[in-house]
């Protein structure tokens, strides 16, 4: 389509042509939906911050049709309820097999690895990065992940990561105009 392949000219079309392809989003959390830190209160109760503008952009992955999966080595109540302030029905917690839970997942709703982006930053990201359709990283993530990731994001995880990782997918698949329109004709109302 002509209107998506001007809207991403300024990714490589290799890149493009992965992303054209994704049905499923699955997403590490600690390092890519967040800035990798952990957070203990005085009551040594864990916190994490998550970045509003990724927040939005998945919103806007789920509204396009993509699905959105969240696979994380640790298990986090703020996970679950971030996931489900953003409608995302995917959620595993506890597994460092990532590739193993990502085709387990696949194979729940029939979706192959070559129709997946998977977005990591360490070791038992690795092997999900290579299988994926679309590997991704973020640029502060372990070298010996970054040199498996068909592309890394300019956005470090939890700094902007994942709506960049949206918004490729979005004007990849050419829904990113309607995106547009929508919100132009919310301000012009």
């Amino acid at each position: 389509m002509s209107e998506s392949i001007s809207l991403t000219e300024d990714y490589p079309q290799d890149i493009i042509d992965r992303a054209r392809h994704v049905r499923l989003l699955a997403l590490d959390v600690d390092g890519v939906l967040t800035d990798n830190r952990l957070h203990y209160d005085a009551n040594g109760v864990e916190t994490k911050s998550f970045h509003v503008q990724d927040g939005h952009g998945l919103k806007l992955i789920l509204r396009s049709g993509i699905r959105v999966a969240l696979i994380t080595g640790r298990t986090s109540p703020m996970v679950e309820r971030r996931a489900k302030e953003l409608g995302i029905q995917d959620v595993i917690q506890g597994r460092e097999d990532k590739l193993v839970a990502l085709s387990q997942l696949c194979r729940e709703h029939d979706i192959e690895l070559d129709q997946v982006a998977y977005c990591g930053d360490d070791l038992p990201d690795r092997e999900a990065i290579r299988r994926a359709g679309l590997g991704i990283s973020v640029p502060n993530a372990m070298p010996y992940v970054l040199s498996e990731a068909n592309w890394v994001t300019s956005h470090s995880g939890g700094e902007g990561a994942v709506r960049e990782i949206c918004d490729l997918l979005l004007k990849a698949q050419g829904h990113w105009a309607s995106v547009l329109d929508t919100y132009l004709q919310r301000s012009n109302a």
